[in-house]
């Protein structure tokens, strides 16, 4: 049986990325943070909004960056394999990342659960863990994990989960559909499904009742706050005293986490600022 070192190296996937098939990264200014969150990317889907994820990995940089799980979805490519180029110039740039010096925590989600079996190992200096504690700048401590761990749903009813992530996909097809009609008509990114998410009273009670949970079990543990990703929902709360954040995600809202260097902590919401920065290169209109 091969070691686990030796599996992750030809892992197929990670064996693209080193091949340099990707694209170049685009030549202009980045915004610098201490660190960046990201999660739920779902690669290996075609719900992913891979293209969106590269503008902002080519945008920003930082010293850390958390992958905070459901990076590959390894649920999707069991069914059907599907992996266009966008998907591995993420990994590549990922993976160049850390050759430049960045540090890179990976912590496997629900849906890339396979490589959880290599927590505390390191691949392509890229630092594979079941869970992290993030000191910021000012001095609090974060708990950083998927948050799966929390979910009622996923640890008593797998098979609802799987029935749950059909559902989803559905939703997701149309969303494809909708946008690729509103990029003819010129009009900027609009998520169906999270807007539809915020419509129905089951699932902000579900998101709610998630959020109060992981708030009070990192509170058991004695740190400040916590970071997770899983539902699919950006968000700053506190929660009796802890701070709650959820970086969001890639399918959805297009969303990122970031930590500035006084430690102050915002949710990037990137195709607002693809949209800001298209408006301030629009030429000015000539003169009458």
């Amino acid at each position: 049986m091969d070691a686990p070192q030796d599996y992750l190296k030809d892992a197929a996937i990670f064996n693209l990325a080193d091949k340099r098939l990707s694209g170049p990264e685009a030549d202009r200014e980045r915004k610098k943070y201490r660190t960046i969150w990201v999660s739920d990317i779902h690669l290996g889907t075609k719900g992913c909004n891979a293209e969106m994820l590269i503008d902002f990995l080519d945008s920003t940089d930082s010293d850390t960056m958390y992958l905070v799980g459901d990076i590959i979805d390894g649920w999707r490519m069991k069914k059907k394999f599907y992996w266009p180029p966008e998907h591995n110039d993420v990994i590549w740039r990922v993976l160049k990342r850390a050759r430049r010096g960045t540090r890179i925590v990976y912590i496997p989600g629900n849906h890339d659960e396979m490589f959880r079996q290599f927590t505390g190992l390191n691949f392509g200096r890229v630092e594979i863990r079941r869970k992290a504690i993030h000191e910021t700048a000012d001095g609090r401590r974060l708990l950083v994990l998927h948050g799966d761990e929390f979910d009622a749903i996923m640890l008593s009813h797998r098979w609802l989960a799987y029935l749950g992530d059909i559902a989803y996909t559905t939703v997701m097809a149309l969303n494809r559909w909708v946008n690729a009609a509103r990029n003819l008509l010129g009009l900027p990114y609009w998520s169906l499904s999270k807007h539809a998410k915020h419509k129905v009273k089951n699932a902000v009670e579900f998101i709610s009742k998630f959020e109060e949970i992981v708030a009070e079990e990192a509170g058991k543990r004695g740190v400040d706050g916590v970071v997770c990703g899983h539902i699919h929902t950006a968000e700053i709360r506190d929660i009796e005293g802890v701070e709650y954040y959820n970086d969001g995600d890639w399918v959805e809202g297009c969303t990122a986490l970031v930590e500035h260097f006084d430690g102050r902590m915002e949710i990037l919401h990137w195709a607002d600022e693809m949209a800001a920065r298209d408006a301030e290169d629009e030429p000015m209109p000539a003169a009458a």
